[in-house]
């Protein structure tokens, strides 16, 4: 990538700085909207209330200064910092906000500061503050969210690797915000995933939208071999495009089951490690699969796989060798009878449960 720029430390009047209106952080729908529009999501949805009122009763720290770039005649389009600029905007003209107007009314009655001269710093380039954010988002300690990180670095390879191929650009961008290769190629394909379900509509999924998709449903299902497969997606491989071979009509049924919601407002998967760890066994076997397309429940469909006694063998050899490991242990401990013998007893009565459902349903299967 090309060196970076310097940088100067400015204060630059609040009049003169500019919303970023291709915030990554905004959702699609939203990209290119007006500041109004911004800022009126930004009051419903991020909290800038609570900013307002901390900016306007302790000021603006220095140390929080905003990062910018040049955007014609004397006037800065904001890159980082958009929603400190937002409340900033708010507290000098409440008359700018559409919502949580009797809120905000509230805030400027009780405040002292209204910040006009905002320490930002300048970068020549933009491309410069994306590197930067690139770590401090993706990596470092100020989360976004999986969507936001995927939209972020999906733009930032078409903006600064598109010659390379996903796989060669994975690597280069890996290393610009200090993560690993195997996990920025598996949001960049991720998220052409994603640009797909996006493309049909989310398929016409009732409150399925860009605001409520759950990106990590897809990052982890790319970890799960059988779901990959099922997806037509090959992700283990070096390819020119990784999802040129993807299944249509198995990335519908993938979204459908989970994002659609009956009428008791449930999904048929929960996208948590353990429902999709079940999906990728159910998925692998084709009988439990059939059941599970047909309509079966995801548990009932994974009692076909037959694999459901090799793990109740490994959490029973599991519980062994965690009891064994105390045994080595007890003559060394302090700790005393009653406070063990709670739980001495529960794990008597539980192998003594667990028996006995064994016997009753062998009795029951020689009749």
């Amino acid at each position: 990538m090309p060196e970076r720029k310097s940088t100067d430390f400015k204060e630059i009047n609040l009049n003169k700085l500019k919303l970023d209106l291709n915030n990554p952080r905004l959702p699609k729908s939203l990209q290119g909207s007006s500041e109004q529009d911004i800022l009126q999501f930004m009051l419903l949805d991020a909290s800038l209330v609570e900013l307002m009122l901390a900016i306007g009763k302790n000021g603006f720290f220095p140390g929080e200064q905003l990062l910018v770039v040049a955007d014609g005649i004397d006037t800065y389009k904001v890159v980082e910092g958009n929603r400190r600029l937002s409340a900033l905007k708010l507290l000098n003209n409440p008359q700018l906000a559409n919502v949580q107007k009797g809120k905000i009314q509230q805030v400027i009655e009780e405040i002292e500061h209204k910040p006009t001269e905002i320490p930002c710093l300048v970068f020549e380039r933009e491309e410069d503050i994306h590197n930067y954010l690139g770590y401090r988002h993706i990596t470092g300690i100020k989360e976004w969210k999986l969507l936001e990180k995927a939209r972020y670095l999906y733009e930032l390879w078409k903006n600064t690797e598109e010659d390379k191929p996903l796989n060669v650009a994975a690597r280069e961008l890996a290393k610009s915000i200090g993560s690993r290769k195997d996990y920025v190629k598996r949001i960049l394909v991720g998220y052409e995933i994603y640009k797909k379900i996006e493309d049909e509509g989310f398929y016409r999924i009732p409150g399925l939208n860009d605001t409520s998709f759950y990106f990590n449903y897809i990052a982890d299902s790319l970890n799960k071999n059988n779901i990959a497969e099922f997806l037509g997606v090959d992700i283990k491989n070096d390819r020119e495009n990784y999802t040129a071979d993807i299944n249509e009509e198995n990335l519908k049924k993938w979204t459908h089951w989970l994002f659609e919601k009956n009428s008791e407002n449930r999904t048929r998967l929960i996208g948590d490690s353990e429902s999709l760890t079940t999906l990728n066994r159910v998925l692998g076997n084709e009988t439990a699969r059939i059941a599970f397309e047909k309509g079966a429940s995801l548990d009932s469909a994974d009692e076909l796989t037959g694999e459901l006694d090799s793990q109740f063998l490994n959490f029973i050899n599991g519980a062994l060798k965690q009891l064994e490991n105390a045994d080595r242990l007890v003559t060394r401990v302090s700790t005393s009878y009653d406070d063990v013998i709670v739980q001495l007893r529960e794990v008597r009565v539980l192998a003594a449960k667990i028996g006995r459902t064994i016997q009753e349903r062998e009795d029951e299967d020689e009749f």
